[in-house]
């Protein structure tokens, strides 16, 4: 059987990522071009500048990964692409590069929901991993429990109400005065703090996969006010670290749930709360002697990348999905939606 090479393209935030996998899981180039630096200075991804910069680099960074990759635009046999959910002006410039090139090049079109991107990304690190599992999507814009029933197939069980937990984690930050972006701040912080100097809520939802973060986020910026208005010393590490225990406790928890309510053996975690070390630890303190495998990708595959995407969009293809030229940017697309 010929080997299968993708071309993947990712722009949704302020990464502007490019890779080409062969055969959806083996990763000949994954170039990632980042924009943190430059939206450092805001406190956070100005829209804008974000479109711009992708449309500065994206010629550049295509190049590379096929440098990197050796091979030539006529080895590529599909084009994959993130087109939702994300920034508008950002998915449309990655959109309009990877239409232009599979027109050029006469090949397939296939667009990618970037959550199943970051699913997807466990596929690449463990190549015995296949469906049906438990993942735990977390990142700076979504907080998703999901049921993978196959490629391309998924049941949604849980999501955030309100903040998604990597956005807690910015927000409290920058409470803070820390910097952005702020989960690894605030992960590298936690370690010199103790978990249980203070005792900030867990949203507990009834029965449901559900999270809530927004009563945390606002205990703790209560708590944070109080010092201030006693004129006491706030010890960031203690917060920090309190914080972040109550964010992966209440993940981790639903996760296993989840598991053990359906029967399921294998729980993955992808998003760049992924990357979180605490996050990690808890999970697999919770599985151990419960039979229950904890996978995550490295560090590399939890931020937005386009490696992720390929694989995403090589089971697409091979599942038979193609799209042509009316495909537009949806910032609001959800997961299992075409």
């Amino acid at each position: 059987m010929k080997d299968i090479i993708t071309l993947a393209i990712e722009s949704s935030c302020d990464e502007t990522a490019v890779a080409i996998l062969k055969n959806g899981r083996e990763v000949l180039a994954n170039i990632i071009s980042t924009q943190i630096e430059t939206h450092k200075k805001f406190g956070g991804v100005v829209p804008e500048v974000a479109s711009r910069k992708h449309v500065e680099n994206i010629d550049i960074v295509v190049q590379e990964a096929l440098d990197k990759a050796e091979v030539g635009f006529k080895d590529i046999d599909v084009v994959a692409v993130t087109y939702g959910p994300g920034l508008v002006g950002a998915l449309l410039v990655g959109l309009s590069y990877a239409k232009s090139l599979a027109f050029t090049l006469g090949i397939p079109l296939v667009g990618v929901n970037h959550i199943e991107g970051h699913l997807s990304a466990n596929y690449i690190e463990h190549l015995e991993l296949k469906p049906p599992f438990i993942t735990l999507i977390v990142s700076g814009g979504h907080t998703h429990l999901v049921e993978v029933k196959d490629y391309g197939r998924y049941e949604i069980l849980g999501r955030t109400r309100d903040d998604a937990s990597g956005e807690a984690f910015d927000k409290i930050a920058r409470a803070m005065n820390l910097g952005y972006p702020g989960g690894p701040i605030i992960d590298k912080l936690a370690k010199k703090g103790n978990k249980d100097a203070i005792d900030f809520p867990r949203a507990y939802i009834d029965d449901s996969y559900d999270f809530s973060f927004s009563g945390l986020k606002s205990s703790v910026l209560n708590y944070l006010n109080g010092k201030k208005m006693k004129n006491e010393d706030i010890v960031v590490e203690d917060v920090a670290a309190s914080f972040q225990e109550a964010v992966v406790e209440v993940l981790s928890n639903k996760a296993i749930k989840a598991a053990k309510d359906k029967g399921y053996d294998t729980i993955t975690l992808s998003g760049g709360v992924a990357a979180n070390s605490r996050l990690r630890e808890k999970i697999v303190e919770l599985s151990k002697g419960i039979e229950i495998n904890i996978k995550y990708p490295p560090l590399i595959l939890c931020t937005d990348n386009a490696a992720m995407i390929g694989c995403a969009g090589y089971y697409n293809y091979i599942n038979g999905v193609r799209n042509d030229m009316s495909l537009n940017a949806v910032p609001n697309l959800k997961i299992g939606e075409r």
